[in-house]
């Protein structure tokens, strides 16, 4: 087992998710939820900055863990430009951008960053982060729209999505991820669904743009006209939209809840609007898995679903008995986010990967034919 000590670092929306590893042996973690009134004194996410890193700091000192001895701190990325997938170093220019969320996505994993460069700078270590929600890694043919001028770009769980395939081909097919291709699904709060070929995420849905299935706040795709006719019709701005794409829309808009277990309990109980809710949910990640191994041209080793839904059986046996016929399907309930962030800074340390350097250029501006 590797002797690097890794603290990892996720802050989210509503808590603070940290966890120390030596290796790939957690040796502590936790996860603090943040009181709602506390979040709201502070005008933006840069002021929560103390506030989180002095949390973390507590709490650590309550557990009697000291950080001289950590080797790497690895934060949550986010606010960054399209990015091949990776473990990058934070440099004064990834943390330019992150500070002033230069993708346009406000989010607290923008912290991440932040904070691992603040540790690192106090005990002398190294600040990296692993496979932020900016990679990009599309293959052409998946840019493209009809329309002149907009082109696709994705936002999707790409730190458990590579993990999870990462993992899978090393503990069961005993290949390299690089050898492999695959479905990945992460099935949470969001759901992404992509395209894995030979260690590259080829293909995949915007869940910010409101591409690909519903899930408990996001609405999905939604036809253009559709969409137009519902906004003329309740009179909404353009952030109102936006906000059904991530925060309002899915479970959210049909049934005022987000809780995937009060839904399913309601649908037990004869609610036929939830059971009906839940189940083309999952009718359209069952399309959009055809959609993907579409895309791999059904070479497709294995289909694989991760995520907090991903405990409900009834999910999993659904999508295994219509989507089984393309491939294998795994399923890996819960998340590797931590583990993911300490794996990719021993890979690096290791020598089994390079560490790559922010560019602070988007990975795909235009064709070349352009």
């Amino acid at each position: 087992m590797s002797e690097y000590k890794i603290l990892a670092v996720n802050p989210g929306s509503t808590s603070t998710k940290i966890a120390l590893f030596q290796g790939e042996q957690c040796l502590y973690s936790k996860n603090v939820s943040h009181d709602a009134a506390e979040l709201e004194k502070f005008h933006n996410l840069t002021e929560q900055l103390p506030y989180r890193r002095d949390m973390i700091l507590g709490l650590l000192k309550e557990a009697g863990i000291t950080l001289e001895d950590v080797d790497v701190f690895v934060g949550r990325g986010g606010g960054l430009l399209a990015m091949e997938g990776g473990t990058y170093e934070v440099t004064e220019l990834l943390l330019d951008h992150a500070r002033n969320f230069a993708n346009g996505v406000v989010h607290p994993a923008s912290l991440g960053s932040q904070l691992a460069h603040e540790f690192a700078e106090t005990y002398g270590a190294k600040a990296m982060v692993v496979n932020p929600p900016d990679v990009d890694e599309l293959q052409d043919l998946a840019r493209m729209t009809g329309i002149k001028g907009v082109n696709r770009i994705i936002h999707l769980h790409a730190l458990n999505l590579k993990e999870t395939a990462i993992r899978h081909s090393k503990s069961v097919l005993h290949k390299k991820y690089e050898q492999c291709n695959y479905v990945v699904c992460h099935i949470g709060g969001g759901i992404s669904v992509s395209a894995h070929r030979q260690g590259r995420m080829v293909d995949g849905y915007d869940i910010v743009g409101g591409e690909g299935p519903m899930a408990p706040t996001r609405c999905g795709s939604v036809a253009v006209a559709d969409l137009l006719a519902y906004i003329r019709d309740n009179d909404l701005e353009i952030a109102d939209v936006k906000k059904l794409c991530t925060r309002n829309g899915g479970f959210i808009s049909h049934t005022g809840i987000s809780d995937a277990l009060e839904l399913t309990e309601r649908a037990k109980k004869g609610d036929r609007y939830a059971d009906m809710l839940w189940n083309t949910m999952i009718y359209q990640i069952e399309k959009c898995i055809g959609s993907m191994a579409a895309v791999l041209h059904g070479k497709v080793d294995g289909i694989l679903l991760g995520g907090g839904m991903v405990h409900n059986k009834d999910l999993v046996e659904q999508i295994t008995e219509t989507c089984s016929f393309i491939a294998p399907v795994t399923a890996y309930p819960g998340e590797f986010e931590m583990e993911a962030m300490a794996a990719g800074a021993v890979r690096v340390l290791d020598g089994e990967e390079e560490l790559k350097q922010y560019t602070g250029k988007k990975v795909w501006e235009k064709f070349d034919f352009e």
